[in-house]
């Protein structure tokens, strides 16, 4: 069942894509959630997509680097960036199984 989704799991990584909009307009610095946005840099574990299939959802996770933004439509992709846990069973069964 997991193989068959894990292309479309997968591409819940291009999620992540909208952490880059933080470097254009970065999170003001009296916003709170630094320790959530701190958690954007589990984006780069969506890197092992490229080798397991359905761990690149792990790179959704970038999005979490928009965390309370100031901006709400910012402030909405950043709430996507949960979904990052969707590549974690793949990524376990790959070094587990």
């Amino acid at each position: 069942m997991l193989e068959t989704i894990a292309p479309f799991v997968g591409l819940l990584g291009l999620i992540g894509l909208a952490g880059l909009a933080g470097i254009k307009n970065p999170v003001a610095k009296d916003r709170a959630g630094a320790a959530v946005r701190l958690l954007g840099i589990l984006g780069l574990a969506g890197f092992a997509g490229i080798w397991i299939d359905g761990a690149g959802a792990m790179g959704a996770a970038g999005a979490l680097g928009l965390w309370n933004h100031q901006v709400p439509k910012l402030a909405r992709w950043g709430r996507l960036g949960w979904v990052f846990p969707a590549g974690i069973p793949y990524l376990v069964g790959h070094f587990l199984g």
